[in-house]
């Protein structure tokens, strides 16, 4: 695997190059139930990621993993210890100068990796994308493979389609196959599970999960998920990417 943040510079630059894609997970810091650690959505968004520089590696694509951006919007869980939110410029700046650096050292291919679904964050992941949507010899393009679009969503499984997975049998089993170590078996084990009807109450103009009645900052049913569940979830999401970017650039794909 090619971590950029585990290159030297020059590794790095011999690495930088128009047909290498760049793959940025994003997340944030945040709670997730009594259970999940506070950056669930980095530990989803770099196994995507990770995921995907496989699978592009053996095509003998060249690739870069990003360091994960742990931080975005996350006014929803409002009210919990460990939240840490971005406003809405502020996440857009972040993203356009990190396309901008990128972009300046010859990098043009950038996928958005994103795990975090608050409505207004990914708005602003759509927008930075509109910014930069066709690629040039000097000009990034960036892709957003958009998992909350129902031609993604539909491979996710019911919860995730219900809307009511913050926390729940989604996000902890990618947990339990990513790091596993990371989740509190004993709390998790206790948990109920919970209808909120999180996207009617979205819509109802209702915007923090205690608002809601998710009360632990969880959704769903997160005592259900199993470790075997999070690697096909992770195939899923990382299939997702390869099919955005063979849409997006069949040249990287073509046999040489």
């Amino acid at each position: 695997m090619t971590d950029l943040a585990q290159c030297t510079w020059p590794e790095a630059q011999a690495l930088f190059g128009p047909r290498t894609i760049a793959l940025l997970p994003i997340g944030s810091t945040e709670p997730h139930g009594p259970h999940l650690p506070l950056d669930t959505d980095v530990t989803i968004a770099v196994a995507m990621a990770r995921r995907a520089e496989q699978k592009l590696e053996a095509l003998s694509v060249p690739t870069l993993v990003l360091p994960a951006l742990a931080y975005g919007l996350t006014n929803y869980t409002s009210g919990f210890a460990g939240r840490i939110t971005l406003r809405s410029g502020t996440l857009w700046m972040v993203l356009e100068d990190i396309v901008t650096s990128l972009e300046q050292q010859g990098l043009t291919r950038i996928v958005f990796a994103n795990a975090h679904l608050e409505p207004e964050h990914v708005q602003v992941l759509r927008g930075v994308v509109l910014d930069h949507a066709v690629r040039s010899a000097d000009k990034a393009q960036v892709l957003f493979p958009d998992n909350t679009r129902r031609r993604f969503a539909d491979t996710l499984g019911a919860e995730f389609k219900s809307g009511d997975c913050h926390a729940g049998r989604y996000e902890t089993s990618l947990v339990l196959a990513a790091d596993p170590g990371s989740v509190r078996e004993n709390e998790r084990a206790q948990l109920p599970p919970l209808e909120i009807n999180l996207i009617e109450k979205m819509k109802a103009g209702m915007n923090s999960f205690q608002q809601m009645g998710a009360e632990q900052a969880y959704c769903g049913d997160p005592a259900a998920a199993s470790a075997s569940e999070g690697r096909e979830l992770v195939e899923s999401l990382s299939e997702m990417l390869m099919i955005s970017m063979r849409e997006a650039w069949p040249d990287v794909f073509a046999p040489a």
